[in-house]
């Protein structure tokens, strides 16, 4: 098996290059800046030599995007948005040129589409699109608007002979550098992974090897395409995901923030209070439904495994 992964060489594309890789999977990253085998050159933005590697592959996976971890100006909104659309644009266009079309086409998006929200979990069937809630910052909707256009972007390619399927992703969490996980320990380590603003707003995950899993399960059922939720079926409040991080280090107490402590986190981390403040109480409907099974579903195992990872790497 061939595969294809457009943007893989941010923590999502290393972990699951990885992966498929140690299953002797034949696997090809486009990347602005080759510099390994197996990578190949492309601007995430019109075709090119690369396009030869999607004519024959068996599965692309597209993963490019700018990181979401950064201040939100307008400059930076408008290029995640535009890194998104337009690889998905052009991935779409490369795979309805192709003599060859892969089979299936694995497009990430985001948790993030859903509504901020307390009161019920979103499944891919009955969950609440965001966008339009009342009492959140307005600027969150543009996370959403963008959500919106990546997913519009695939389905709107003319791809007949290959399955499509949008990843709405939650955090995926794994030990390697830069990670999600790995601030999010680091946090846990000084003592500051207390709850912020009380703590009561969701966080969705997936550990990775789930993560991988789920790609593998999505890419060998070809009855399921559409908006599939990759998310462990169990989120937590944030005072209790970061309550249990600390226990599987063995930290006892984590100091509260309030909003405007957030804020200067927020900005000393170089990323903006929505990752922090947003309720993403996300479930996996369709995974579940299909048959799936969760290596890691319950928080306290996963953080446990990820934490000794850390500690043994």
């Amino acid at each position: 098996m061939k595969v294809v992964i457009a943007g893989g060489t941010g923590q999502v594309g290393t972990i699951l290059r990885r992966a498929l890789t140690a299953t002797d999977r034949e696997v090809v990253v486009l990347t602005r800046h080759p510099v390994r085998a197996g990578e190949v050159g492309w601007d995430g933005r019109t075709p090119g030599p690369w396009v030869k590697e999607v004519d024959g592959c068996d599965v692309v996976v597209n993963l490019a995007g700018r990181s979401v971890s950064c201040r939100y100006t307008e400059a930076n909104l408008r290029e995640m948005m535009d890194s998104r659309v337009d690889s998905a644009r052009v991935v779409g266009e490369a795979i309805g040129a192709a003599r060859r079309p892969p089979r299936v086409w694995l497009q990430m998006s985001t948790a993030t589409i859903y509504a901020h929200r307390f009161d019920a979990p979103n499944d891919e069937r009955t969950g609440i699109i965001g966008g339009d809630e009342p009492h959140v910052p307005g600027y969150w909707g543009f996370s959403v608007d963008i959500a919106r256009c990546w997913e519009q972007a695939q389905r709107e390619a003319s791809t007949p002979e290959t399955r499509k399927v949008a990843l709405r992703s939650a955090m995926v969490m794994s030990p390697d550098r830069g990670g999600v996980f790995d601030v999010l320990l680091w946090l846990a380590r000084l003592g500051l992974g207390g709850p912020v603003v009380g703590g009561a707003q969701y966080i969705s995950w997936i550990h990775d090897r789930d993560f991988v899993r789920a790609v593998e399960f999505l890419i060998d059922r070809d009855d399921l395409t559409g908006a599939v939720n990759l998310a462990a079926p169990e989120p937590l409040p944030q005072r209790e995901f970061m309550r249990v991080l600390r226990k599987a280090w063995g930290r006892p107490a984590g100091l509260p923030a309030t909003k405007w402590m957030a804020e200067i986190g927020a900005f000393a981390l170089r990323s903006d209070t929505e990752l922090l403040l947003k309720s993403r109480r996300v479930v996996p409907g369709r995974l579940l439904e299909s048959g799936f099974s969760f290596t890691y579903g319950h928080w306290p195992r996963a953080a446990a495994e990820l934490v000794h990872r850390v500690r043994h790497r």
